[in-house]
């Protein structure tokens, strides 16, 4: 038999989410699926997403690889390219790159192509990561919109704190200021504005970690907000342990039994993408049944209080996070974010939809 760890992917998971964005917006939807789809898988997840009006990723082989697997849905490259060389491509693919630096606008005046791509240009509106500041941004404008090789022109930004209580009014007002007067289309909002700040959808809505089953906010639950676990990861308990008050579980010796215990070993560890800063008490599944984790997590193994769980035994199955187990729970626990430990998903893992 093979190692019991697995992860399941439900796509009717995926397609709720991506009805529960559209709700809550009269705006397109361009489902973001860069990194590989949040760990989901690319081709898995943008099937499930087939009624997204677009698709937003990284890199221009992606891109490429939904094309030529009949997805035709406008398919944005949210960083642009990357080289000179790739412009061809997203012509011949028709493919719509970001345009958010000084060197992206030298290399499309290289291009000798007429009139063949769609570009959004990128206001950096306050969060100082990518973008043309507000001092350029209009010379900018003025200049893709009579560029020989550009042939339509979208507006964006992205907010910093959307999902915090400083809200988006700050960058909204940047933007408004900028662009406001113009007749073009606009894209701002992410999961967290969709959901929070209906002021900023403008004609594109740009959904991530939502669609994912994950709530954008620290105060709102996925489960509140109607959405549902994509990914669940799960294993079993392959070894069952007996502590005295004393006995110390696992490398480091982090954790230290206060009286009798029944601990569980579960085949899961940080090679598997499991976060190995989780500390004693992150909360998980076995057959159902809420416990926690005990001592440091190890490269193949974490280790499980079963002491109120007299049932539990070898072969019982445990959900790391997903399907009753939150991930924002796991992740919160461990000190991170549910995006950081659904991208990590390991390779080996076996993945299932």
């Amino acid at each position: 038999m093979s190692r019991p760890i697995q992860a399941h992917i439900d796509l009717s998971a995926l397609n709720n989410n991506l009805h529960v964005a559209r709700r809550a917006t009269a705006a397109r939807v361009m489902a973001v699926i860069k990194a590989n789809a949040y760990g989901h898988g690319l081709l898995r997840a943008a099937d499930a997403l087939r009624d997204a009006d677009g698709f937003a990723l990284l890199d221009v082989r992606d891109a490429v690889q939904l094309r030529e697997a009949g997805f035709r849905q406008p398919i944005l490259l949210l960083e642009g390219f990357f080289s000179r060389d790739e412009l061809p491509l997203l012509a011949e693919y028709e493919l719509t790159s970001v345009i958010h630096s000084q060197h992206q606008l030298d290399w499309l005046d290289a291009y000798p192509r007429r009139h063949g791509l769609s570009v959004w240009l990128k206001l950096n509106s306050g969060m100082n990561r990518l973008g043309f500041g507000p001092a350029e941004f209009s010379a900018v404008l003025e200049k893709l919109k009579s560029h020989r090789a550009v042939c339509d022109t979208t507006l964006m930004t992205h907010f910093a704190q959307a999902d915090e209580a400083v809200g988006i009014d700050a960058q909204h007002e940047v933007f408004k200021q900028l662009a406001g007067t113009q007749r073009l289309p606009c894209s701002l909002a992410n999961s967290a504005a969709l959901l929070r700040h209906p002021q900023t959808h403008g004609d594109w809505v740009r959904p991530g970690i939502m669609l994912y089953g994950s709530s954008p906010f620290a105060d709102v639950s996925a489960q509140q907000l109607g959405l549902q676990p994509v990914m669940t990861l799960s294993s079993e308990i392959i070894s069952i342990q007996h502590l005295q008050a004393g006995d110390a579980v696992g490398y480091g010796a982090t954790f230290r039994a206060e009286r009798a215990m029944r601990i569980g070993t579960v085949a899961c560890g940080y090679a598997d993408g499991y976060p190995r800063h989780a500390p004693s008490g992150t909360p998980i599944l076995v057959d159902g049944q809420r416990t926690r984790t005990l001592g440091r997590v190890s490269m193949d193994m974490l280790a499980v209080d079963l002491t109120g769980l007299p049932d539990a035994k070898v072969g019982s199955r445990v959900v790391l996070w997903g399907e009753g187990m939150p991930v924002d729970e796991v992740a919160r626990a461990a000190g991170t974010i549910s995006y950081e430990l659904l991208c990590a998903l390991a390779l080996r893992v076996p993945v299932s939809s």
